[in-house]
């Protein structure tokens, strides 16, 4: 029934943005929205408190229930925050803004309820983006995005209420994302890598952190996770840091309409230079950090404690991000993070230097080599890191699995991993760690034998069945595990196509553009050190006069 709803209120709200920049106008759509809920989930409970006021058989029942009395007690704050609902003053409720919605004003009324709002819920202050006094729409336009969202019924039941506005907020990240292009996905991560993130790790406890949370995804998608699996939302804490202003103000409202406590910092500043959970230790991290980023330098990073196993190239973060992560784990903690191929193979700089001494401490525990076309923003074909501070099991030996060619396409342009393939790929680390798999029973080989898969959140497995744990067995072309020795004869490099070979097929065409592939790779690694190889005998040489 929400998807019906979902897609016509996005063409509606798209069809009103006229020239409007995407990046600009979610802000407004998603602020409004957010509005909205506060706004209905508020009615929901003075309604309620209302009826219980005159229900004889109640607690709360007023035995001198004047209506002087009744409208005192509707107004007490204390009667909104002992259920999780923000107060809401009348200035600010929506029934009092859509009756404005023709008025020229009705931009500064917007902001003006959101500071109110602000002001009345100390958890909000400063993270209510107000900027609907100056936005560039046309005459009117703003008042008839204020009737569209007006459509939006969150109804009575404070949890379908969450739900329905978790499923609206999502699915307009996304659709804002696909708008926005590259800018996009500075914000949003794909919902399927997500789930494959939190698949893999399970963050069912403890302190959870993603110091470049974007919008908020990596806390929301752990949180689905927590709930499908029984647990409670205050079985974890919530970390998370943001350079973005605007964004960061978008993952505090995120995580504030679902009713999650976190700490995303005093500020949204830059994660390197101004830490903002120095003396984090956290049991899970989950990070998408932006690729490849050359700017990210400051001179007082230099001998940082977060480098313990070599200081990063100036010109690319990907290996900051990845040493970042480990000085935040607990000993026993567990990171997944989103990077672009080139981090398992690069030597350039230090990278290669930095990667084999990790390799060399064991802290790398699984490799997942990605389909391409599953982002937004970028064509970049991307990995994920799985480390692990101190191995339990496995130790001396990293798992690559290869689910290069395990996307499903979900449009002209994007691509997406199934709930069976995150299913697939959950169950084989789970079996591959000696672990029973929180999700759906698919054996490493890709059978079900229970064919109890759920849909949606990463499929679930029947909690009432006999626990039952897979048996790990290396896949061809698909998973293997491999000890350290055999990666470094490999010079450390953690592409997984080099270690899983081929899928064994009995159509010599396939197999043979299985090793053409393979082959290939090796031979653009080959190409790519030769280069570095022929830098450096150039800067020789430069040294000693001699000219190019």
């Amino acid at each position: 029934m929400l998807d019906d709803i979902k897609k016509p209120l996005w063409a509606a709200a798209d069809k009103l943005r006229a020239n409007m920049d995407a990046a600009e106008y979610k802000h407004l759509v998603l602020g409004l929205i957010f509005l909205k809920y506060v706004s209905d989930t508020f009615a929901a409970r003075r309604t309620e408190l209302g009826r219980r006021f005159a229900d004889k058989t109640d607690e709360y029942f007023l035995h001198d229930g004047t209506l002087e009395l009744l409208a005192a007690e509707l107004e007490d704050r204390d009667y909104y925050k002992e259920a999780n609902v923000f107060w809401v003053p009348e200035s600010a409720r929506w029934e009092v803004l859509r009756a404005a919605a023709k008025q020229p004003d009705i931009g500064k009324r917007i902001d003006d309820a959101l500071t109110v709002i602000e002001t009345e819920n100390p958890k909000l202050k400063g993270i209510l983006d107000k900027r609907y006094g100056r936005a560039q729409l046309p005459d009117g336009k703003l008042g008839e995005l204020v009737d569209l969202v007006s459509t939006i019924g969150f109804g009575d039941d404070p949890g379908k209420a969450r739900d329905v506005l978790g499923q609206v907020y999502e699915y307009f990240l996304g659709q804002f994302a696909s708008a926005e292009g590259k800018k996009g996905g500075q914000f949003y991560t794909p919902a399927s890598i997500v789930k494959t993130l939190v698949a893999v790790l399970a963050p069912h406890h403890g302190k959870v952190y993603d110091p470049c949370c974007g919008s908020g995804g990596m806390f929301v998608q752990s949180e689905k996770f927590i709930e499908a699996h029984g647990g409670k939302l205050g079985d974890v804490s919530i970390y998370g840091q943001e350079s973005n202003p605007t964004t960061w103000r978008l993952a505090a409202m995120n995580l504030a309409i679902r009713g999650i406590d976190f700490n995303l910092g005093r500020e949204p500043t830059d994660t390197f230079t101004r830490n903002q959970h120095p003396d984090l230790r956290a049991d899970f991290i989950l990070a998408n950090p932006p690729f490849n980023i050359s700017d990210w330098w400051h001179g007082s990073l230099e001998g940082d404690p977060r480098w313990e196993f070599g200081t990063p190239p100036q010109g690319n973060a990907n290996y900051a991000w990845l040493q970042h992560m480990l000085y935040h784990l607990k000993p026993s903690g567990r990171a997944g993070i989103v990077l672009a191929n080139g981090s398992m193979s690069s030597s350039q700089n230090s990278e290669g230097d930095i990667r084999r001494a990790m390799v060399e401490a064991d802290v790398v525990e699984v490799m997942i080599a990605l389909p391409g076309q599953l982002f937004f923003n970028t064509q970049i074909p991307a990995c994920l890191w799985f480390l692990a501070k101190q191995k339990t099991t496995r130790k001396g030996e990293v798992l690559f699995i290869d689910a290069r060619k395990m996307g499903s396409m979900i449009s002209r342009v994007q691509t997406e991993l199934t709930d069976e393939v995150i299913e697939r790929i959950a169950a084989t680390v789970a079996a591959w760690r000696g672990e029973h798999s929180t999700v759906g029973r698919v054996s490493p080989s890709g059978r079900n034998p229970t064919n109890n898969l759920a849909h949606g959140n990463v499929g679930l497995r029947d909690e009432t069945a006999n626990p039952t744990y897979e048996k790990y067995q290396d896949i061809p072309g698909y998973c293997r595990s491999v000890k350290l020795d055999e990666i470094a004869q490999h010079g450390h490099v953690l592409t997984p196509g080099r270690y899983v070979g081929a899928e064994q097929v009995e159509d010599d065409d396939e197999a043979f553009a299985d090793k053409m592939q393979a082959l290939t790779e090796k031979l653009g690694e080959q190409m790519a050190k030769g280069a570095e190889l022929d830098q450096l005998i150039r800067q020789k040489l430069g040294g000693l006069g001699y000219e190019f």
